[in-house]
């Protein structure tokens, strides 16, 4: 039995976006609010790190390390459950140290993360160094991957689908933010073992779709059997919309703009400036295009991310 180990407010509610619905005169759209899992002000990766941090108590851990960019969201919980846990925690973050800690970055210093800057092309080969280093200190380190996007991280998804199957919600499509793969990959052997009909697309946040899709499926596989489960993904039953990506990681358009914007305006949902106002503002193109069907459920998982709304220079920009 895969060991977990409570961190999440459980089950994250689901509301109507009438107010949104109104505005683009449809299709019915919904709210799956996983910003609201509560660990370091909550997101999709507190339900993954409830299967990570069980497994990393287990192995007698007292330190976590992971990886991500300044603002990462994933990094700010990892800070807080490794607070939660008592355990230390150490964080090689990819891009230059802005000084000033605000955002996500308050948040980690907030919990008492250990923070290390280094350039983007290094992030691996320093996050492998900082575990040795601790390892070879005796700090007994656990190594969380990117955005905690392993088989066992997937659980946390495979957990999420069978919550909405409990909350008796079967919509036509699932929309989100997809990056690192994880989260795509456990909603999507979660549906498998569930039985879910309906349509599962990821919003590409920065990778060439078939790269994700290819990720996404053997994740996905990987997840089940840790279920004993067997199942079989190819790549091309992934979905993946790699159409509102190419400024660029963190890049914040005039689209997302207008989508954060209006989730706030139509409905008082706050999104972030990375991944779900991007994810937001391909489901606003998408509807407008005549993607859904006017009579379909479309249910947006938010996967959380508000700090970075108060982060420069996305504060800035959302501002003016």
């Amino acid at each position: 039995m895969i060991q977990r180990i409570p961190l999440a407010h459980l089950p994250t509610p689901i509301e109507n976006l009438a107010g949104l619905t109104r505005l683009l005169g449809g299709p019915q759209l919904l709210i799956k609010r996983d910003d609201l899992t509560g660990l370091g002000m909550g997101g999709n990766k507190t339900r993954k790190l409830e299967f990570l941090a069980a497994d990393a108590l287990d192995k007698g851990a007292r330190m976590l390390i992971s990886t991500g960019a300044p603002q990462s969201n994933h990094c700010r919980q990892v800070a807080a459950a490794a607070a939660r846990l008592g355990l230390g925690c150490l964080l090689v973050l990819a891009g230059d140290d802005p000084g000033a800690r605000q955002g996500n970055l308050l948040l980690d210093a907030l919990s008492g993360a250990q923070l290390i800057f280094v350039p983007k092309a290094r992030r691996d080969a320093a996050l492998q160094e900082q575990f040795e280093r601790a390892r070879a200190e005796g700090q007994e380190p656990y190594l969380i991957p990117y955005g905690g996007s392993n088989a066992l991280g997937a659980q946390g998804y495979v957990q999420a689908m069978r919550e909405l199957k409990e909350q008796k919600c079967e919509p036509d499509w699932i929309v989100f933010a997809s990056s690192s793969g994880g989260t795509q990959a456990g909603l999507v052997s979660g549906a498998r073992q569930t039985g879910f009909r309906g349509r599962i697309l990821g919003i590409s946040v920065d990778e060439p779709a078939r790269v994700l899709q290819k990720r996404v499926a053997a994740l996905a596989q990987e997840a089940a059997a840790l279920n004993g489960e067997k199942i079989s993904v190819a790549p091309e039953e992934v979905l993946v919309n790699d159409g509102y990506c190419q400024a660029g990681y963190g890049v914040l358009q005039p689209a997302e703009v207008e989508a954060i914007r209006s989730f706030a305006r139509s409905d008082g949902i706050l999104l972030d400036p990375v991944y779900t106002g991007r994810a937001a503002a391909g489901l606003l193109d998408l509807i407008r295009t005549g993607f859904f069907h006017r009579d379909e459920t479309v249910l947006f998982w938010h996967t959380g991310g508000t700090p970075a709304l108060f982060a420069e220079p996305y504060a800035g920009i959302l501002s003016q």
